[in-house]
C-alpha cells in the first residue's frame, strides 16, 4: 500500500519543560529528545516526550519555560525494562515554531490506520462506557507505528463492534493517565500510560492493496 504522509499528524503546543538531550544516532543523523508540558482545558497538563532530528532545529535553542507549537507524527516503539518489552510512545516532530496568540487547538491528532487487537469495551463504576484500541499505522520502509487509545460514549459503543484488520480514521488529543500497577499483595507502583483520547471515529472501506498489506503484518505482529 502507497504510505501517506497524511494519515498520522500531530500539533501540540506547550511549554518546555526539560533540557535538550541526546537520544540516539541512526545513519550518521543525530536525534534529540525533550520534554513539552500541554495543558488541558481543565487544570491538568500532561507532559509528551518528543524526538527531533538535530538538522530540524535549523540551529533553534529550547529554553525552559519557552512556549512552542510541534508539528510531526506519533510513533512507537519497544523499549526493554524489568525484562519486559514495553510500548514507548514519542512524538517525532517535523517543525517547531513560535505559539501563535488564539491557537484553536493546543493538541490534536489525526490517524489513520488499522484495528490491530478486538477493541476491549467496558463500563466504569459510575456507568460509563469505554473502549481501548490498538492502532496500527503505516508508515515509509514498511514500518509500522502501534499506537493504543481510548473512546468513550458512542464512540466506545461503535469501536465496541470494530473487528481486527479493519481500517478506521480517527481524531482527538495525545493524553497521559496515571495508573496503580499491583505487585504481589501489598506492593503497588504508580505507573503512567499514554494513549490518544478518540473524539471522532469513523470506519473507512479497504482496497484489495490494503487488505493484502493489513493481514501480513497483523499476522507478522502476532508472531
Amino acid at each position: 500500500m502507497e504510505h501517506k504522509e497524511n494519515c498520522n499528524l500531530i500539533k501540540l503546543e506547550g511549554t518546555v519543560c526539560s533540557e535538550l538531550a541526546f537520544s540516539h544516532e541512526l545513519y550518521d543523523e543525530k536525534f534529540n529528545v525533550f520534554t513539552l508540558s500541554v495543558q488541558r482545558l481543565s487544570d491538568k497538563t500532561d507532559d509528551i516526550q518528543v524526538t527531533i532530528a538535530e538538522k530540524s532545529l535549523n540551529g533553534q535553542i529550547l529554553t525552559l519555560g519557552q512556549k512552542i507549537i510541534v508539528q510531526g507524527q506519533l510513533r512507537s516503539y519497544n523499549k526493554m525494562e524489568g525484562g519486559r518489552n514495553k510500548l514507548i510512545l514519542t512524538v517525532f516532530a517535523r517543525s517547531l515554531g513560535e505559539v501563535a496568540e488564539g491557537t484553536p487547538d493546543p493538541n490534536h491528532i489525526e490517524l489513520e490506520g488499522y484495528v490491530c487487537k478486538k477493541p476491549v469495551f467496558r463500563t466504569t463504576p459510575f456507568g460509563r462506557e469505554i473502549a481501548d484500541l490498538l492502532v496500527a499505522v503505516n508508515r515509509a520502509y514498511k514500518k509500522s507505528d502501534y499506537i493504543p487509545a481510548i473512546a468513550w460514549g458512542r464512540n466506545a459503543r461503535f469501536a465496541e463492534h470494530l473487528n481486527v484488520g479493519d481500517k478506521i480514521r480517527l481524531e482527538g488529543r495525545f493524553q497521559s493517565r496515571q495508573y496503580q500497577k499491583c505487585f504481589g499483595t501489598n506492593e503497588r507502583e504508580i505507573c503512567t500510560a499514554y494513549e490518544v483520547s478518540i473524539g471522532r471515529l469513523e470506519h473507512l472501506e479497504k482496497s484489495d492493496e490494503d487488505t493484502a498489506m493489513d493481514c501480513e503484518e497483523t499476522m507478522s505482529s502476532m508472531a
